[in-house]
């Protein structure tokens, strides 16, 4: 298996979790090499024997745009931009988002419509290569006129500007023997316009998102078993009459598995279960739908253009546009933040259930209730971070706010709404751990050689770390440990 992704190939959700997997090398092949440099002269080319104006490569930026710049001026007004936007505040982006940003924006500048010289684009990729990473700040950007602050640090580094590794840029390239870059026409501008910062944080959220879905599936499948439920509501008949897809897959998973259980339990006393348990392949389906649609939005958004203006050195066109604006994924991100957080509103329900007293477990999930508080506090705890979900679920792409006199009057918003998904998510595998956690406990108040071999096994797994809960003790540690075990099989 090759160590290098090859950055003219299509980039695909596989692809992406295998560059951050195995830690893979950017590969600027030959194809991508060629386009590049054509685009460049092209556009080397125009500026020097026209005079016609063109936005950021002679002119000023945002609202200056009418504002001519002198010709030995260009490279000049190319590191001053950089500079000038380099202004994020708040945490520090982790590593493997920075990453992302780099993929991203390789790929977006070596689609040929940017017109930057190849030494550029090589140089961000050697970022990622050297395992160089730029010091980006998370807040800062409006998720339109491109991400500009949080590109701008994550560019810095090729001026020999900014930090690398949380070290000075220019001491870590002398050490490495590398040069700082001179940017040309257009250069500073196509490195900071683009939506690499959104596409970054959405993709990997995706990611993780897509993993909560499945592990919600296998903790649910423990909890019914724990809970006694019937298997009707999962039988293909039921869902087979409402034509969405997420629903019939989810019912159809969860009804393979629970149709190996060694003894169905009848008890005419429960004929129906909680929404909780029953609407399982309703919510949970709805929510795998929402990722499927996220994913095709977010693909499609990694392997496009979205700086300004863009080059058509085959068409001998320079048109300004608007690609950078980050709506489709501002909304995308609120969507899949409602439906990440309802895979989380719904399993502190069954929570809120496993530990009611019900169906012949006892109450809070401990033998001697009253001495001992038992599994009461865990489903406090899920119960605070769901309604966090639900406070941080309010929409981003409904806002926008003006910026540069009045030239950029509206914007997506749509860094602030990754930003949200992002904490979404990590809340939602806090909840899932608490089930997971919970449902383990439960069941072995029940029969548990009759239960399925999946549910076995995940319990199996639940129990290498995490022991029965006889007497009270703290929690922390466990659910943190339920929570590794969710989020370490990414």
């Amino acid at each position: 298996m090759s160590n290098e992704i090859k950055i003219s190939d299509n980039l695909t959700f596989d692809s992406v979790i295998d560059f951050l997997r195995n830690k893979k090398k950017i590969l600027i092949d030959k194809n991508a090499y060629e386009t590049i440099k054509k685009c460049n002269e092209y556009l080397l080319e125009k500026i020097k024997n026209g005079n016609e104006l063109f936005y950021g490569i002679n002119t000023g930026f945002g609202s200056l745009c009418n504002t001519k710049i002198n010709s030995k001026d260009i490279e000049k007004l190319q590191e001053n931009l950089l500079k000038s936007h380099a202004c994020g505040v708040g945490d520090i982006v982790p590593d493997e988002i920075v990453r992302l940003m780099i993929l991203f924006k390789v790929k977006s500048l070596s689609l040929g419509y940017s017109g930057v010289k190849p030494e550029t684009v090589q140089r961000l990729a050697d970022f990622n290569n050297f395992n160089l990473i730029p010091h980006v700040f998370k807040q800062g950007s409006l998720g339109a006129s491109g991400d500009l602050a949080p590109l701008a640090h994550l560019c810095l580094p090729i001026i020999g500007k900014g930090k690398l590794n949380n070290k000075n840029a220019s001491n870590v390239l002398k050490s490495k023997k590398i040069e700082p870059l001179k940017l040309g026409p257009k250069e500073g501008l196509a490195l900071i316009n683009g939506t690499q910062f959104m596409t970054a944080y959405g993709f990997y959220s995706l990611i993780i998102a897509k993993q909560l879905s499945h592990w919600a599936d296998k903790i649910s499948v423990m909890s019914l078993e724990a809970f006694n439920c019937s298997i009707d509501p999962f039988l293909k008949p039921v869902n087979r009459i409402r034509k969405q897809d997420g629903q019939q897959k989810v019912a159809d998973k969860i009804c393979k598995i629970l149709e190996k259980r060694k003894i169905r339990e009848k008890n005419n006393d429960y004929v129906q279960d909680p929404y909780s348990f029953r609407c399982i392949p309703q919510v949970h389906g709805a929510t795998l739908d929402v990722i499927n649609q996220v994913e095709k939005v977010f693909t499609n958004e990694i392997n496009s253009v979205t700086d300004n203006p863009n080059i058509f050195y085959e068409e001998d066109l320079i048109l300004s546009g608007g690609n950078f604006h980050g709506q489709t994924l501002a909304l995308h991100a609120d969507f899949l933040s409602m439906a990440v957080a309802e895979l989380g509103n719904i399993s502190e329900r069954r929570i809120y259930k496993l530990i009611s007293g019900e169906r012949n477990l006892p109450p809070f999930l401990i033998s001697t209730p009253g001495l001992n508080s038992g599994f009461m506090i865990p489903q406090y705890t899920a119960a605070s971070i769901v309604s966090l979900n639900k406070q941080l679920c309010t929409p981003s792409s409904v806002d926008s706010i003006m910026s540069s006199n009045g030239q950029e009057d509206h914007v997506s918003m749509g860094a602030n709404a990754m930003l949200k998904l992002a904490k979404i998510t990590q809340n939602t595998a806090k909840v899932l751990a608490i089930e997971l956690f919970t449902s383990a406990q439960a069941l072995e108040f029940r029969d548990i050689k009759n239960c399925t071999t999946s549910t076995l096994e995940l319990h199996k797994k639940v129990r290498k770390n995490i022991p029965f809960i006889k007497n009270d003790t703290e929690m922390h540690d466990y659910i943190r440990i339920a929570e590794h075990l969710i989020l370490n099989d990414l």
